[in-house]
């Protein structure tokens, strides 16, 4: 019996591929028919380079040939698998830095640096080597936060070079440019100057072996992020919000950012901050005073994960400002909800880490974009 093409085409039709919506010839699974008498030589393309999806896909083709076109036809049927390639991600490593966070906001007063600080020693209480550089060059907030105001960096020797010695609080290395400005000093730099000393604080600082460096940036999108992103391979952004719509609309802008193509660093998730207010004295009760679960359902739209909410709680407040993290008051409301980001945070780091490749530093090419680093 000689076998007809269009017959087999149309049997084809009516099947699909394990995991796949379409029909295998309307998907473009299948690539070439050719029949000899009664021999018939199928042609595929997958996706998905798993073997029992191989193996079903060739039962399913000889299945309905042999009921719909002819019972004793011979099919071979020839696989090739495409694995779509990974998205890549820009950039060369830095020697003893595993991974570096950068934790942004779309507008001030969101409580990002709180969320830094806070982050940072929960990841140090877990076991991981930390660092915070203080990237919010017009706005130093971390020395107030570790009580270390009137520090100053050291300089030490590395390989016959003079490196500046991060400050050492509660298990966490630290670099600021509050630590080479008087607190009553406005730093009034343009953004050249700015960028400048930032890369001093990074290439130049004995960072050591770190698991972790959380950059925390300034509010909003511009000069220092854009300095920042040409000078470090980012591992992911972390992006914090309160619920209110006015500073979700901004976050929005700073997922988007990072998104960017010519830009293209991972979002690791959104922290909502602010969530609710629960007075001590009534504990179940939550109050909701910016909005609930604003920045929960952002991260649904936007398809990122969501790290977690962190209470308003006046004990939070009243730590940063006498220089200790309320993440280190144990067993509190603030130290689990921290606890429950940095653990949401670490998992989205091993995933980024094992889906993607290692970032690269961005190139700024045109005033009005980016392109990345070509090497």
């Amino acid at each position: 019996m000689k076998l007809d093409r269009k017959e087999i085409l149309a049997a084809l039709e009516t099947i699909s591929v394990a995991g796949e919506g379409k029909n295998m010839v309307e998907s473009g699974v299948v690539q070439h028919v050719l029949t000899f008498g009664d021999e018939v030589v199928v042609d595929i393309t997958l996706h998905n380079p798993a073997l029992h999806i191989k193996k079903r896909a060739e039962v399913d083709i000889m299945k309905v040939i042999h009921e719909k076109v002819y019972e004793k036809a011979k099919v071979k049927v020839n696989v090739k698998v495409e694995t779509p390639e990974k998205p890549e991600i820009k950039g060369k490593s830095i020697p003893g830095i595993s991974n570096i966070i950068a934790v942004s906001s779309g507008k001030g007063g969101v409580g990002k640096s709180t969320v830094t600080a806070n982050l940072a020693v929960t990841l140090a209480n877990m076991g991981f080597k930390v660092g915070v550089l203080d990237a919010d060059i017009y706005g130093p907030s971390m020395p107030i936060m570790f009580d270390v105001e009137k520090s100053k960096p050291i300089s030490v020797e590395v390989e016959g070079k003079s490196k500046m010695k991060p400050i050492v609080s509660y298990g966490v290395e630290l670099l600021s440019i509050g630590f080479f400005t008087s607190p009553d000093q406005a730093v009034i730099w343009r953004g050249p100057m700015a960028s400048k000393a930032l890369n001093q604080m990074i290439f130049d600082a004995d960072w050591g072996a770190l698991d972790f460096l959380l950059l925390d940036l300034p509010p909003g999108t511009g000069d220092i992020h854009l300095s920042l992103l040409q000078s470090l391979p980012i591992t992911g952004a972390v992006v914090v919000s309160t619920p209110q719509a006015v500073a979700l609309a901004d976050a929005k802008k700073g997922v988007s950012m990072f998104m960017a193509e010519s830009i293209n660093v991972p979002v690791l998730g959104i922290v909502e901050n602010m969530a609710y207010f629960t007075p001590e004295e009534l504990p179940e009760n939550k109050y909701y005073i910016f909005g609930q679960e604003g920045a929960k359902n952002l991260a649904s739209d936007l398809e990122v994960p969501f790290l977690g909410e962190v209470p308003i709680v006046q004990s939070i407040r009243e730590a940063g400002d006498y220089g200790r993290p309320a993440a280190l008051q144990e067993g509190s409301l603030v130290a689990e909800a921290f606890v429950n980001i940095a653990r949401n945070t670490v998992e989205q780091v091993v995933k980024r880490n094992d889906s993607l490749p290692p970032t690269e530093a961005v190139k700024i090419t045109t005033m009005a974009g980016c392109s990345a680093v070509k090497n």
